[in-house]
């Protein structure tokens, strides 16, 4: 017999609740397939099972919230099995639900579809009793409700609330038709998920958002509601790139697979210029920053149209630019296809959005907290420059051109230092030997 624990899920992650299960008892379980699926405030993941055999006991119940390390299951790796009970132990009844801080109302578990009504229920604002509590993430969506909390009805083994029950009432339309604002006059950011427009009229479609749509748009507001954004943009002249990429393109993408874009280039050059202004790879802390000791870099990914996700290339400061080149390719390729693992999704210090590859002329991103600044890498064009020669003649020329764009947090520096930042980024981006590189 063996024991299947509840795997790290990534940095300050302390707990995961199973979401679902790819392997009943009895039924053979595959090393390295999925075997169960788990959910964090950071992403949802699917678990591989560490080991081949049967699956002789369930620990942790659909739903029940465990900590990092606990035992989930109990695998028999012999060939001969004995099933256990299927019954799983009676979940030890947690604190008395007390009001938290909650930026994002966890979303409904099929996001695809519109949440549930709940059946009729006389409305009262009486606390919910703690025992009936499964998970913190039951809490967080109790806290969230606020006297809507009267309102759940537990389904779960003795009456119990279940992640499902809580979501029946908070996505509900009686209960987001009322809680557009919350106590303090704020909009509340669950109610991100609901249209402000009437039901769908004969002839329209509705499309629910996903959870990634709802997550998105809960931490962008509260980004902009916690930092005060300002805007710098510098226009790059990437004409040395682009003679480099020319030159290479044909050889790297047979032997790598892959175009070499940009991007790398311009996550390199933003190692050199965090190096001189270290106060930008920085987080905000209570009373101050953390500037970080090394360039975990955050890529904005896009999902298809479906949503954004951002896995963090670590320690970047001692890539070169084709180790670079590989390492975004082979992580936004696991992005699009749902393999990233949960611990590659947090712990940046420093995001890139690319919005270049859609032509875009300049992007004002959102800052990705609790970091101080984000970059947009807009779309490169040909254009019309002013070249300077040897003896200072000036001439017209068509060169390859595109904006960069940060967003920062005006907290942790003043625009002067953001405006240097910026010049010493072009600056490498223009005059630093990229053929050398290769």
């Amino acid at each position: 017999m063996a024991d299947v624990q509840m795997p790290e899920l990534g940095e300050n992650i302390t707990q995961g609740t199973v979401t679902q299960w790819f392997r009943a008892v009895g039924e053979t379980a595959t090393a390295g397939e999925a075997l169960f699926e788990v959910s964090t405030d950071k992403i949802d993941a699917e678990v591989p099972s560490p080991l081949t055999g049967t699956v002789t006991q369930i620990l942790a119940a659909v739903g029940e919230t465990v900590a990092i390390g606990a035992v989930v299951a109990v695998v028999d790796t012999t060939g001969t099995s004995v099933v256990a009970p299927t019954s799983v132990p009676e979940a030890e009844a947690p604190a008395i639900v007390a009001p938290i801080a909650s930026t994002a109302l966890a979303p409904p578990a099929d996001a695809s579809t519109p949440a549930l009504v709940p059946a009729p229920v006389a409305k009262s604002s009486s606390p919910v009793d703690a025992r009936l509590v499964t998970s913190p993430v039951v809490r967080k969506l109790i806290n969230d409700l606020g006297p809507d909390a009267g309102l759940i009805t537990g389904t779960g083994p003795e009456g119990r609330i279940t992640r499902k029950d809580a979501e029946r009432v908070a996505f509900s339309p009686e209960h987001l038709a009322t809680s557009r604002v919350a106590p303090g006059g704020g909009p509340r950011y669950s109610t991100l998920s609901i249209p402000s427009a009437p039901p769908a009229p004969p002839g329209a479609e509705f499309v629910a958002f996903n959870k990634i749509r709802r997550i998105t748009g809960d931490r962008m507001i509260a980004s902009k509601a916690i930092s005060p954004h300002a805007m710098t943009a510098v226009e790059v002249d990437y004409e040395s790139i682009e003679a480099v990429r020319r030159v290479n393109q044909e050889r790297w993408k047979r032997e790598e697979g892959f175009t070499l874009t940009y991007l790398p280039f311009i996550a390199r050059a933003l190692v050199e210029a965090l190096a001189e202004y270290p106060y930008l790879n920085a987080s905000v802390a209570e009373g101050g920053l953390v500037v970080h000791e090394h360039v975990d870099l955050a890529v904005a990914v896009d999902m298809n149209f479906e949503g954004l996700l951002a896995p963090v290339l670590r320690q970047v400061e001692d890539k070169r630019l084709a180790a670079i080149a590989r390492e975004i390719a082979d992580v936004a390729g696991r992005a699009r296809n749902g393999k990233l693992r949960p611990d590659e999704l947090s712990g940046g210090t420093f995001t890139i959005s690319n919005s270049g590859p859609f032509g875009t002329f300049m992007v004002a991103p959102v800052i990705n907290q609790p970091q101080v600044a984000i970059l947009s890498t807009d779309g490169v064009t040909r254009k019309p420059v002013v070249v300077t020669d040897g003896a200072g003649g000036e001439s017209i020329a068509i060169h390859s051109v595109g904006m960069l764009v940060l967003s920062w947090d005006h907290r942790a520096f003043d625009g002067a230092y953001a405006a240097v930042f910026l010049r010493r980024l072009k600056d490498v981006l223009e005059h630093h030997d990229w053929s050398a590189e290769l």
